[in-house]
């Protein structure tokens, strides 16, 4: 008997057995990512270069979420692919993904290397930040090529239901991260004293570890997502068309949105140094809680994805009403968590300034609040790709940062509102609006179609 009203909203045992099973592996290596990336900043905070970390890393969020734009728009189709056991077009998602994320890593190097100090200085007005930055820069850009390969493969083992596996290899890379930014950025031993570019080396060592373990073992253990360079990489335009013409909003979508979200770092950025320095370390505290976030909303795409893969329309369409009732449950815990902890956690950091100190903490406060709406939002977007409603993505997603968002930040500015936590505050009318539209795009299940029978 179906079920009626607010009961709809919760699933049988079995559903939050096989949710947490595919969740909590997903979950747990991207607290390990970004626990790495806030220890990075923990760490250069003791040397006094939050801003000019968090400055250079603006390059590799545009390369990131357009990398991730590329992966989440394969892995759709993998993870479909995967529940009709279908292993020809399951390894041409490897070689298709592989090319195109190596290929914006590529392109990325090639703007950090010719015009990465007018970049940086696009952001930050101040010199000596820049100069700073543009250090770090110069070695860790090399990290978005050789994390693109980890990405790609990663992708391939959680499309599989196999998010053990890249969980075991984050473990190991993120502490191997830990102990080389310790050598590296204070010098141990014979090891000289490198600062910042030591931190930017430490990353791109640890990525080099990372991807070794991900192709090396995916090809010891002869995974259905590899095989020869035939295989991988021999697809024609009948495979990649109807693809592309499902990833490509991705893509899109996810260049505009990162590049959006470094123009929030532009807003804000005329606040000076302080401010700065205070939104970094809020927003990194907030990072690391993301992973609760994205290994969730991973594991929705994963699940619903393999589900209409093997035709079964009306089972993903009633676990997406199980998931939009457990996205209530987990963003109240977020919201919880960061407001009884802020801080503490913002106390970790060292910030010689008490007023810094006590920004952080109101930041962390507004961030709080945004947890739980990007939590919903995000577990939508999850529920939508699964099915390949891509364009509507690209209307919530990058639609609404340009015309609210960011508008929101510039002119908040603009009228003389010298506080980042309140500017921040103001922009969250972004997330209600999304998740709002957002729901009612969902509700309609125009999103549950099989995309296996698109391919040839």
């Amino acid at each position: 008997m179906e079920k009626n009203g607010w009961k709809k909203y919760f699933g049988p045992k079995e559903f939050y057995q096989k949710t947490f099973r595919i969740a909590a592996p997903l979950a747990l290596q991207n607290l390990l990512m970004s626990g790495q990336s806030l220890i990075d900043t923990l760490m250069v905070s003791w040397i006094g270069m939050v801003s000019a970390v968090g400055t250079a890393a603006q390059i590799d969020v545009l390369s990131g979420l357009i990398s991730y734009g590329i992966i989440g728009g394969i892995g759709m189709f993998a993870a479909q692919f995967y529940g009709a056991k279908d292993e020809k077009n399951l390894k041409r998602c490897t070689g298709f993904s592989f090319m195109l994320v190596v290929g914006n890593a590529i392109f990325w190097i090639l703007m950090s290397t010719f015009f990465g100090k007018e970049i940086l200085g696009f952001y930050i007005k101040d010199a000596a930040v820049v100069e700073d930055a543009f250090k770090y820069l110069r070695i860790v850009k090399w990290s978005m090529l050789i994390g693109a390969v980890s990405y790609c493969f990663g992708n391939m083992y959680r499309s599989t239901q196999q998010p053990k596996i890249a969980l075991r290899f984050s473990i190991f890379t993120s502490i191997l991260n830990v102990l080389l930014n310790w050598v590296l950025i204070f010098g141990a031993g014979p090891v000289p004293a490198m600062g910042i570019e030591g931190a930017a080396l430490a990353t791109v060592l640890a990525q080099c570890v990372s991807a070794s373990l991900f192709v090396g073992y995916s090809i010891y253990s002869r995974q259905p997502f590899v095989g020869s360079f035939k295989e991988m990489f021999g697809f024609d335009m009948a495979f990649v068309k109807p693809i592309l013409n499902r990833i490509w909003p991705l893509i899109v979508n996810e260049s505009t949105f990162g590049f959006g979200q470094t123009l929030f770092i532009k807003a804000f950025g005329v606040l000076g140094k302080s401010q700065m320095d205070a939104y970094y370390v809020g927003n990194h505290i907030y990072e690391v809680m993301t992973f609760v976030i994205y290994g969730y909303g991973s594991a929705v795409q994963i699940l619903l994805g393999t589900e209409l893969g093997r035709g079964k329309i009306e089972n993903a369409k009633r676990e997406c009403d199980f998931h939009i009732g457990l996205s209530g449950i987990i963003s109240a815990a977020l919201v919880i968590f960061l407001a009884v902890f802020a801080k503490p956690l913002v106390g970790l950091f060292r910030l010689n300034d008490p007023a810094v100190e006590q920004l952080a903490v109101w930041i962390v406060y507004v961030f709080a609040i945004k947890s739980s709406m990007r939590l919903y939002n995000f577990m939508i977007f999850c529920v939508l790709r699964s099915g390949g409603d891509a364009k509507i993505i690209q209307l919530l997603d990058s639609g609404l940062e340009w015309s609210v968002g960011l508008p929101s930040a510039f002119i908040s500015v603009w009228l003389g509102i010298t506080n980042i936590a309140v500017v921040l505050l103001i922009t969250q009318v972004e997330q209600l609006v999304r998740l709002v539209l957002g729901m009612r795009r969902v509700k309609t299940y125009k999103w549950a179609k099989d995309l296996t029978k698109t391919v040839q």
